[in-house]
């Protein structure tokens, strides 16, 4: 499944960094399909392929909770523009 990952950034140097920490260490069999910001820095969409979304909740707070709030969701793939299905 596809898993959203958005955010609200309070510090974006310190998320993006552990963002890219992050990247390096991903579970197994996960994906990084999507990291983007809005211009500001405020907001954050990241889309993780994996087959469970509190995995990849575990993994993603572990990296990036302490400078954003993340909400997650399981993506709709079948309407989605741009991922597989």
């Amino acid at each position: 499944m596809h898993v959203m990952a958005v955010s609200t950034v309070s510090d974006d140097g310190k998320f993006w960094s552990g963002l890219k920490t992050a990247h390096a260490k991903l579970p197994k069999g996960a994906k990084w399909k999507l990291a983007v910001a809005s211009k500001d820095g405020a907001k954050a969409v990241n889309v993780i392929d994996h087959d469970s979304i509190d995995a990849v909740r575990d993994f993603f707070e572990a990296h990036t909770g302490a400078c954003a709030t993340t909400e997650y969701f399981e993506a709709d793939a079948a309407n989605a523009v741009g991922l597989p299905r």
